[in-house]
């Protein structure tokens, strides 16, 4: 059973405008299923994973591509960078709108060649795996904290349970579990091992995928915490250098994104460094062992997984609209924090990330910190296990989690 992806008309439109189409993401995720779904019948598919193509591809890229003509779908464009090149004189010479689309499963290995060989000729999309609106087949749009938005969004949304929230943050966001009914366990030990095989022994120059698999997990442990590479290299018995090298290779293939904290010139006394989460939950509960949704709901780990699903959400609310967000956190050194920050057109939208059924004024005591910034405030956001969209006062609003 295919599920309908939010980014299908995005795909469409770019093709529309750029010669080159690059949706990049995770393994898994659904990025060769979904332009198969949506490609016209002339399309010709070709796979990098085929060792002879990748060969053909790699030797003689010029004899590749009289081969295998536009319009094309090049998936796993990451084997054979030195591809771009031969593809950006054929659309400089052809200039046709449409002609490649090209799919990779992590940006750290092609991401240089794509900024130096396609620039102005490729769109690239990042994409993630399912929202909780894809799988609940519910219309998409960028999360937003204003009244109106939110409150549009109950019309059309399902009410659920803390129990519905912690099922699906258990399970994941990766389609192939939605498509068919699996062993979920088995699915994330063979998607980790697939990614330590063929995404970091063959792309990378790490050698030891045993102690990097203990540290994707020591980085699972600590999702929705501020990066310390101190203590992430201490864990596992390696440097911090390569604590932070290594951790870059897990956000630039998707696995993790990193939200910087929100700084200005009129701020004192900040933290400086990055919140990390998790993009999968599910892959974040195999990594660290959670057998059942019931228990990690029960669990010290439940806050910092709902915090992460929701940032997680909120991330692909606006990468399913092919938009790159402007999202921090604050913390300073007096111990005050906020979350989530949303910037647009300079006023600022503060969220904080609740794991409660009883909202509490208090919820928001810091957001007044912001004022320091010199920029306008906007509504404010408690997403909790509340069951409306109730106010907090008048600029703020308690949020159901389901209406993420």
């Amino acid at each position: 059973m295919y599920i309908q992806r939010h980014l299908e008309n995005i795909i469409k439109e770019t093709t529309a405008v750029f010669p080159i189409v690059l949706v990049t993401g995770p393994r898994q995720v659904g990025k060769t299923t979904m332009l198969k779904k949506i490609s016209e019948k002339n399309r010709t598919y070709v796979t990098l994973d085929n060792p002879l193509i990748r060969e053909l591809a790699v030797k003689a890229p010029s004899l590749f591509l009289q081969r295998y003509t536009p319009p094309l779908l090049i998936d796993e464009i990451q084997y054979a960078p030195d591809l771009l090149p031969y593809i950006k004189m054929y659309v400089d010479e052809n200039k046709k709108k449409g002609d490649f689309w090209l799919t990779g499963s992590q940006m750290f290995h092609q991401m240089k060649n794509v900024s130096e060989s396609l620039a102005g000729r490729v769109a690239v999309i990042q994409m993630s795996g399912l929202s909780a609106s894809e799988i609940k087949n519910e219309t998409s749009q960028i999360y937003t904290t204003g009244y109106g938005s939110l409150s549009a969004k109950l019309k059309s949304k399902k009410k659920e349970s803390l129990q519905d929230v912690y099922k699906r943050i258990w399970k994941g966001s990766m389609p192939a579990l939605y498509e068919n009914e699996q062993n979920i366990e088995i699915y994330y030990s063979s998607y980790v091992n697939t990614y330590l095989q063929r995404d970091i022994k063959d792309l990378t120059q790490i050698a030891d995928e045993l102690t990097f698999m203990r540290f994707m997990t020591s980085c699972a442990a600590r999702t929705s915490q501020m990066v310390n590479y101190t203590d992430l290299a201490k864990d596992i018995g390696i440097s911090s250098p390569t604590a932070k090298q290594w951790l870059s290779i897990l956000v630039s293939s998707g696995v993790i994104v990193l939200i910087e904290p929100y700084f200005n010139n009129a701020l004192k006394r900040i933290i400086k460094a990055p919140n990390m989460y998790f993009m999968d939950t599910g892959l974040c509960a195999y990594l660290t062992r959670w057998t059942n949704p019931d228990a990690l709901e029960v669990s010290t780990m439940a806050r910092p997984f709902f915090e992460t699903y929701i940032v997680s959400e909120i991330v692909k609310s606006y990468y399913n609209s092919g938009i790159c967000p402007a999202l921090f956190y604050y913390r300073d050194s007096d111990n005050k924090e906020i979350d989530l920050l949303i910037e647009n057109n300079n006023i600022l939208y503060p969220i904080e990330i609740k794991k409660s059924g009883t909202p509490k004024k208090e919820f928001i005591k810091h957001f007044a910190v912001l004022e320091k910034t010199g920029k306008e405030i906007g509504t404010g956001n408690v997403i909790c296990f509340i069951d409306d969209l109730l106010p907090v006062d008048n600029n703020n609003y308690y949020v159901p989690a389901w209406l993420v």
